[in-house]
């Protein structure tokens, strides 16, 4: 695959706000869910020098899936909301729409925390976590703050005027943070795509809220194989930060990079070094769980069954879950069918006695399901 025939399908689905997210398929093989992250267009990656290499190795690793994340590409530009879990929120809505059960996830820069926030949130579906060139705490958590906070200031003030010009020197003082060794097409490239992937405003914002992103007591919880990686002389997320997660996820094999770039380019060593052990990490499969109670439920279904089990009603769970009440019905109607029980009694018990519930507590007195419903879904 190059530029010019690098095959995708491109979709849309929408997240629990309202906003359209766009995202793209591409390859063949396990599933590979890359975590949408800045300075990304699912349509003009495929011309970018710097980021072809990297789509057409992964798309040889498996069937991949990416994403434009919110304010970025061919996603909604015009947001609201910025922030943790509002990303973690659009990388569930993409995993549900692509009908992803247990896939491997890939998290490079920010998109690292959200992928730890993710897995963390739902360990049934990530089979195998990739963290490459990331943090756990944006630099707002890595000081004493005053310095991080005037650094941030100045650089999306930088952003709001200069992003958008026809004249790119505002935009390569960050390609110079991401590919200081590229070369000077591969740095025109990366000067383009940034022009294209988001506009002054929301790449300030995301800019922000990147720096307040702290995950990590999330990170302490993922006990899925995870591969993390982190390249030495990395001018925009610091050696060290690599070092941390890998020390914060228990069993996590760190790799370092000799690299200055944040982005490793095709042409350099430190390119065959990472791919080399990406592949031998997901060629690893895990086993697919097979003594599961209830085992042909979905994850979707399971994740309900545990706030049933808590003791949650259907309006909790819809909040829970950020769906309609009556896609919590009909979820229902289907777990009570596959388990063979008749009312929501029998399948509370049946739950706790398989070990569901354990780890929640009930809905308070008056925010029950509405009345017509406590016999049943």
């Amino acid at each position: 695959m190059t530029a010019n025939t690098f095959e995708q399908e491109i979709r849309f689905c929408t997240s629990t706000d309202g906003v359209r997210l766009a995202y793209a398929k591409s390859g063949r093989g396990p599933p590979v869910l890359k975590v949408g992250s800045w300075l990304t267009h699912l349509e003009f990656d495929v011309l970018s020098r710097v980021w072809v290499p990297w789509l057409t190795e992964l798309s040889r690793a498996g069937t991949l899936y990416r994403y434009d994340p919110r304010g970025c590409g061919l996603s909604d530009r015009d947001v609201a909301h910025f922030g943790l879990d509002a990303w973690v929120r659009d990388l569930e809505a993409v995993v549900e729409a692509a009908g992803l059960a247990r896939f491997a996830l890939l998290g490079m820069s920010q998109g690292a925390a959200i992928a730890i926030a993710y897995a963390a949130r739902h360990p049934d579906r990530v089979e195998r976590l990739v963290l490459y060139g990331g943090y756990a705490r944006g630099v707002l958590h890595r000081g004493s703050g005053s310095r991080e906070r005037d650094e941030l200031n100045a650089m999306t003030k930088l952003i709001e005027l200069g992003w958008g010009r026809e004249n790119p020197a505002f935009r390569q003082m960050f390609t110079l943070l991401f590919v200081p060794d590229g070369a000077p097409d591969e740095i025109e490239s990366f000067n383009r795509l940034q022009q294209m992937s988001a506009s002054p405003q929301s790449a300030s914002r995301m800019a922000r809220a990147f720096a307040d992103i702290d995950v990590q007591e999330l990170a302490a919880q993922i006990r899925c194989p995870t591969l993390v990686t982190h390249c030495h002389g990395d001018a925009r997320v610091p050696f060290d930060e690599g070092k941390l997660i890998a020390g914060l996820i228990d069993g996590a094999r760190f790799v370092p990079l000799q690299s200055r770039n944040h982005v490793l380019l095709a042409h350099e060593p430190a390119w065959e070094v990472f791919l080399l052990e990406l592949r031998a990490f997901l060629n690893q499969r895990s086993p697919r769980p097979t003594s599961l109670p209830f085992a042909d439920l979905t994850p979707r279904e399971r994740e309900l069954l545990e706030l049933i089990a808590e003791g949650r009603d259907n309006n909790g769970i819809a909040l829970r879950l950020q769906v309609s009440n009556k896609t919590v019905r009909n979820h229902i109607t289907r777990i009570f069918s596959k388990m063979g029980v008749a009312t929501r009694a029998q399948a509370i018990v049946r739950a706790r006695v398989a070990g569901f519930g354990t780890g929640g507590e009930p809905d308070p007195p008056g925010a029950g399901a509405p009345s017509g419903r406590r016999s049943g879904a």
